[in-house]
């Protein structure tokens, strides 16, 4: 009897996935919130579109030049875990398209220029945050990497000709893709979930990197059905990206950035 008794008090200290949420930090946000996102950061986009457009295109220029690093140096076999993690670090990429989007809610306007001035609250915090997220990126890569190791052994990159039949092709193949998924969703989960408005908190606030990002973490997870909503768009958009030799890029990058602004103002209140 007690026995039974213990067993029953223990059950009443493990806690539930209700128990670890927040009231406080629950925003009660439509499943579909970041459409209202996505629109408002569009009108952004068009205002002084010029600037937004540059600021992409810099973006596309960089992810090209990037992809021909690699391939010239013989690294193309990190060349798709690589676009990947691009995700990664975009938050971090994306500060100046949060720095028009907050002066465009303030009443005024924001030169090219000064979008690649940004002058951060929290100061060199967010430089920690991007390197942090630089860091995350390389470990995925190495993931990747050994990923392809376990599953072919030392055999040498078939090259960007050769990998789809391999991939696609074989059944080592369809399971490399299967279990890389599995790990690289939870790299781009936790990536995303310390980043989507850590970078924005410290463009706007003075706070340190580790308190941002754990604040974005607990707000994403205390609002959990509309966030994965959200990063589902805005991985179909970088899908989206890709399929067109990143030229999308251009277009698809600003308007994420200033999307996601909104979304950190939607969801982040002055007294998280």
């Amino acid at each position: 009897m007690g026995e039974t008794n213990k067993s029953y008090w223990l059950l009443s200290e493990t806690s539930g996935i209700g128990e670890t949420r927040d009231p406080k930090l629950q925003r009660h946000l439509p499943l579909f919130e970041g459409l209202r996102w996505l629109k408002a950061g569009w009108r952004d986009f068009w205002i002084r579109p010029a600037a937004s457009v540059a600021y992409g295109g810099g973006i596309f220029v960089l992810s090209v030049l990037f992809v021909w690093t690699l391939v010239a140096f013989g690294r193309d076999y990190i060349l798709f875990p690589s676009l990947a993690g691009f995700m990664i670090v975009a938050p971090f990429l994306a500060v100046g398209l949060y720095e028009k989007s907050r002066a465009i809610e303030k009443g005024g306007e924001i030169s090219f220029g000064a979008m690649l001035r940004v002058r951060p609250r929290a100061g060199a915090q967010v430089f920690f945050t991007g390197l942090l997220l630089c860091l995350l990126m390389l470990l995925w890569n190495r993931a990747a990497v050994l990923l392809w190791a376990l599953f072919f052994g030392v055999s040498p990159f078939p090259g960007l000709d050769g990998v789809v039949p391999v991939l696609f092709g074989t059944l080592y193949g369809w399971a490399m893709l299967l279990v890389g998924s599995a790990i690289g969703g939870l790299f781009a989960s936790f990536s995303f979930a310390i980043s989507v408005f850590a970078v924005p908190m410290l463009l706007d606030r003075r706070v340190d990197a580790l308190t941002a990002m754990g604040t974005s973490m607990k707000l994403v997870w205390n609002n959990l059905p509309t966030m994965i909503v959200w990063g589902g768009m805005m991985l179909a958009l970088f899908v989206l990206c890709v399929a067109t030799g990143l030229i999308g890029m251009i277009v698809i990058f600003p308007l994420l950035g200033h999307a996601t602004w909104h979304a950190y103002r939607s969801v982040v209140r002055e007294d998280d």
